[in-house]
């Protein structure tokens, strides 16, 4: 009986030790899978999937916490954040953060429709709330050299309220652009100087 009661506690030793290794893993090491999908640098390449460089952890935090909170639906942030303590919603935030944000795009795109955009910036207030850079700033994300598609996508949700913000400032925002409009101004903020 003794034996038995010597290897059972030698086996819980080597399980808390297994769990401990899982836990003492790295911040860099468990973000690893987030970087997968939103690009090694934070910079993504994968349609409709968000460049997370540059965004604020404040924004980051309140993204997360929607996510874990399924709040904002989206399955696969839903089930990877389902785990999430506060403490790593918080440190997963700040890490992000601290990728480079997106370069800017190459193409610098046609003069004429770019004009047409930056008036819809202006007219809509983006540059007012996404900053005159439109790099954003605490809870409000950077949204300059954001994936075309994604941006494109986000107006969209707002628009037709499927997706839903933290307040209803982009629903209200967005309830009078047109189709035309919502690519225009996802195609300026994507190549945005």
């Amino acid at each position: 009986m003794q034996k038995i009661l010597k290897i059972l506690a030698a086996a819980s030793v080597l399980l808390c030790a297994a769990a401990a290794s899982l836990r003492a893993q790295t911040l860099t090491e468990r973000a690893a899978p987030c970087l997968a999908c939103h690009g090694e640098k934070g910079v993504s390449e994968t349609p409709d999937i968000p460049s997370l460089g540059g965004q604020p952890a404040p924004y980051l935090l309140i993204q997360l916490y929607l996510f874990r909170e399924k709040q904002r639906k989206v399955e696969i942030m839903n089930e990877m954040t389902k785990g999430f303590t506060d403490d790593d919603l918080r440190n997963f935030s700040d890490y992000i953060a601290k990728l480079p944000p997106p370069p800017a795009l190459a193409d610098t795109g046609d003069p004429v429709r770019m004009q047409r955009a930056g008036a819809l910036i202006t007219q809509f207030r983006c540059n007012s709330c996404h900053t005159l850079t439109l790099e954003g700033r605490e809870n409000i994300p950077r949204i300059a050299h954001q994936r075309e598609d994604y941006l494109a996508r986000t107006l969209h949700e707002y628009k037709t309220n499927t997706r839903h913000g933290y307040d209803g400032v982009m629903a209200e925002v967005t309830q009078s652009l047109s189709d035309a409009q919502i690519a225009d101004m996802a195609y300026f903020m994507a190549r945005f100087r």
